[in-house]
């Protein structure tokens, strides 16, 4: 499929990739083997200092390299790493080509292209790609579908630095939204040969929110929203004078699915957490119908058949279906077949680790 979009990558393929994807209160680790099926074969989570990871950007390079280091320690993980980035200072443009036999006119074409697509110098980018679709045009002549990653090189640098910290070799870094269609894409559901992928919006509900559009494993769109369960905790910490950690627990305790009489604890607690709660599922919403309106607003956009979600905020009881009330539309909460024998959160949080280090 030509080449890879994946920002940085080793020439020589490990046997074993360990996917790791940060967030701001903790750094995921999952470590699998393919050899005919595939394997986890270790995992885990460590949290991360206040600070060291905001808004989808290393703030502290030597805090995370630390944290991985704990983590792959106790762990016992491989040293071979893929890590995701989801910020605002990565871009992903869908690119409609020539066919180009010569890998030389292909990459001359897409830096062409992509200087008007992609919103930043790139000459201080990584620009990588990946041919998705070779067909025929509406007049027989051959075409390819291309889909363009760039991001700064600035923003890459602190990631590289951490991970070699760890004493870790980075084997890539790839965009987290394309880690989290590896890892859900295979899990829904299996169509008659005949019948079309279903297009599908994947959002990851972490500390910020990712979301994607794919068709099958394709990914068509992609974009990141700085808000997510993060900001509805640090709500409810403001409200209420606790600590993230805490607030993050209280969100997970008290969720929308009870009657706020039922739930044990502080009352107070408890009133401000719906209460943030209510605030996040409106503007988390408006998120998603944000990405839906850019998405469908493309030339040649194939209408989405509902929505998938994953990651921490799907543990909170009741979130994705208050959510799915205001949004108007289905959302299925997923989780990968391999991370089954863990207990949800655990999958939850390790999700888009697992598919960021499934090979593309």
């Amino acid at each position: 499929m030509g080449r890879t979009t994946q920002l940085l990558s080793r020439k020589s393929k490990p046997r074993s990739i360990v996917g790791v994807d940060i967030e701001a209160g903790s750094v995921a680790a999952a470590q699998v083997i393919a050899n005919g099926s595939v394997e986890v074969a270790g995992f885990g989570v460590e949290p991360l200092a206040p600070g060291a990871f905001r808004e989808g950007e290393v703030a502290d390079p030597e805090a995370l390299g630390e944290a991985l280091k704990r983590l792959f320690a106790q762990g016992k993980l491989a040293k071979d790493v893929r890590v995701g980035v989801a910020n605002q200072r990565v871009a992903v443009r869908s690119l409609t080509l020539p066919a180009f036999d010569q890998p030389g006119e292909l990459e001359t074409a897409i830096r062409f292209q992509a200087q008007d697509h992609i919103p930043m110098p790139l000459e201080h980018a990584v620009l990588d790609w990946q041919v998705v679709a070779r067909r025929t045009g509406e007049n027989g002549e051959r075409m390819m579908d291309v889909v363009a990653v760039a991001a700064r090189r600035d923003m890459l640098a602190p990631i590289v630095e951490a991970v070699r910290a760890a004493g870790l070799r980075p084997a890539g870094i790839d965009v987290a939204a394309f880690g989290m269609i590896r890892a859900l894409a295979p899990a829904q559901a299996v169509r008659d040969d005949a019948a079309p992928a279903p297009t599908l919006l994947y959002c990851n509900l972490g500390d910020i929110t990712n979301l994607a559009v794919a068709r099958g494993a394709a990914c068509l769109f992609t974009r990141v929203s700085p808000f997510g369960v993060e900001g509805i905790a640090q709500r409810l910490a403001e409200r209420r004078k606790l600590s993230l950690e805490h607030a993050r627990e209280w969100l997970t305790h008290v969720g929308l699915g009870r009657a706020p009489e039922e739930i044990e604890g502080d009352p107070e607690i408890i009133a401000a957490a719906r209460e943030s709660l209510a605030e996040g599922v409106a503007r988390l919403a408006d998120e998603l119908r944000l990405s839906l309106d850019f998405y469908n607003a493309q030339e040649g956009s194939v209408p989405i058949e509902g929505v998938v979600a994953c990651g921490p905020g799907t543990t909170i009881p009741g979130l994705c279906d208050a959510i799915q009330l205001e949004l108007g539309m289905p959302i299925t909460v997923a989780r990968p077949p391999a991370l089954g024998h863990l207990d949800d959160a655990s999958a939850a949080r390790l999700t888009v680790a697992y598919g960021l280090a499934l090979e593309e």
